[in-house]
């Protein structure tokens, strides 16, 4: 699977944006450097997981899960989709919704820190101990994700984003990393914190929903390459609807999760 996934990484991409480096190191290193780091993060990640998986074998469910959160992601950064996202607003929508709300939680659901720390040992540590210990705060960690969607979704940042591909690279690690964290904080919440989980994901749903609304019935493009509006109106849908689904779905899950805790906690014990 990580070879099919390589391959896939070498697939051409039509960049369209400007590097950082155009002018002093030339257009092609210019403008495949930030693609080309990428896709070694992501290769370095899947090859030690699969490393770390000869010292310490996951469950067949959760090796199958982080398969397929890379190979996805693969495909949503590096293949076809990263080049009609270049002129199509629902296009790059999808994009970020795949991102946020497909790839993170099936790299949260996999667990692949312990395969990880295997192969790599403590000495990667300082990267994921700090983040989960904010993902003890699902609101804290709602609240960072919001504002990350906000921020980038503003016609300013999204444009830069658009030129430059080093934003464009910023931009995406922004929305993977604040969206990990925020499903690591709600799908993994510990006893105490189900129930600011579950508050967690209601705000964020109500949150991209008045996104998704406000580009839906938008009279005018707000983005350069939304040509038409109907363009711009399908992305508002794409964060309205589907998004709102997934986050009422895993709010299903997490307020049941709740209300078992809570039936429990006022069932008085059987006496013997």
């Amino acid at each position: 699977m990580p070879l099919i996934g390589l391959l896939l990484l070498l697939l051409p991409t039509g960049a369209q944006a400007h590097g950082l480096f155009d002018e002093d190191l030339g257009p092609l290193l210019g403008e495949r450097l930030p693609v080309l780091l990428g896709a070694a993060l992501l290769a370095a990640a899947w090859i030690g997981y699969e490393g770390g998986c000869r010292r310490r074998p996951p469950a067949r469910r959760q090796r199958a899960l982080l398969h397929a959160g890379f190979l996805l992601a693969a495909l949503s950064l590096f293949g076809p989709l990263d080049e009609a996202a270049e002129t199509s607003a629902a296009v790059h929508m999808l994009q970020h919704m795949l991102l946020m709300l497909a790839i993170a939680p099936l790299l949260v659901l996999a667990r692949p820190l312990p395969q990880w720390r295997s192969l790599y040992g403590p000495r990667l540590d300082p990267l994921w101990l700090g983040p989960l210990r904010l993902a003890r705060w699902p609101l804290a960690c709602a609240v960072l994700h919001g504002a990350l969607i906000w921020i980038w979704h503003a016609p300013g940042p999204y444009r830069l984003a658009l030129d430059n591909l080093w934003w464009h690279f910023f931009e995406h690690a922004c929305f993977l990393f604040s969206a990990w964290l925020f499903w690591w904080s709600v799908l993994r919440a510990g006893p105490r914190n189900q129930g600011r989980a579950l508050l967690a994901l209601l705000l964020t749903s109500m949150h991209t929903g008045l996104l998704g609304a406000l580009l839906s019935f938008a009279r005018v493009p707000l983005y350069r390459e939304a040509d038409e509006l109907g363009d711009q109106q399908l992305a508002g849908l794409l964060m309205w609807v589907p998004g709102g689904l997934v986050y009422l779905a895993a709010a299903l899950w997490c307020g049941q999760r709740w209300w078992q805790r809570l039936l429990r906690r006022s069932t008085p014990a059987a006496r013997p």
